[in-house]
């Protein structure tokens, strides 16, 4: 206990010059779905919008809390978490070391506005099953379709996932020091639906 203290007093005095040394860069941005209308062959189309998917699913807010390992990722290098902390019993790190034991229910902002300390009241990594650092994009896509590895979802209950899940939506509004997902949660929404109505084939992996 009293190295797990030590080490978050470690973590704390180094957290803010690591999110602080965050650049601010441009938001890109999602092309909506009629810029895929042209594309007449079905299986094509749904590759397509789903590479355009990608462009959120592989970002750093996101792949950050899908490591491979029970440790997450910080910061748009992705370097493993500064406070030694494991994934625990359920994704919500191990007893006495939670999650929540730094990450509040919001974004906390260094008082000296250089960078700010994410938050959500479900903060948590995502399961093992759906570990999408390093994998191709088509893997992940393969892992989102697996029910038997996406925690049972349907196609549907993906799509309201991606477009209303309030973790996921974290990635739009992730705090001072960190790049934004691209586009808007509305327009990964709107793509998700338009893949599965393509049919929903993935890249190859």
């Amino acid at each position: 206990m009293k190295a797990g203290v030590i080490a978050l007093g470690a973590a704390a005095l180094i957290l803010p010059l690591a999110i602080a040394a965050a650049p601010d860069q441009a938001v890109e941005e999602l092309k909506p779905v009629s810029a895929f209308a042209a594309i007449a062959d079905k299986d094509s189309r749904a590759v397509a919008i789903f590479e355009e998917m990608g462009k959120v699913i592989q970002h750093p807010r996101c792949v950050n809390c899908h490591p491979r390992t029970d440790r997450p990722l910080s910061g748009d290098k992705q370097v493993p978490h500064i406070t030694p902390v494991t994934r625990g019993p359920d994704g919500h790190g191990a007893p006495g070391l939670e999650c929540s034991t730094c990450h509040g229910p919001r974004n906390v902002a260094f008082p000296n506005g250089t960078g700010s300390i994410p938050g959500h009241p479900e903060w948590h990594l995502a399961p093992k099953s759906m570990a999408w650092e390093g994998k191709s994009l088509g893997a992940i896509c393969e892992q989102i379709k697996d029910r038997k590895r996406n925690g049972g979802k349907t196609l549907a209950q993906i799509a309201e996932h991606n477009a209303h899940d309030s973790l996921v939506g974290w990635g739009w509004n992730p705090g001072a020091g960190r790049q934004k997902v691209p586009g808007t949660q509305a327009e990964f929404g709107e793509l998700t639906r338009a893949w599965i109505a393509a049919g929903a084939k993935c890249p190859k992996a």
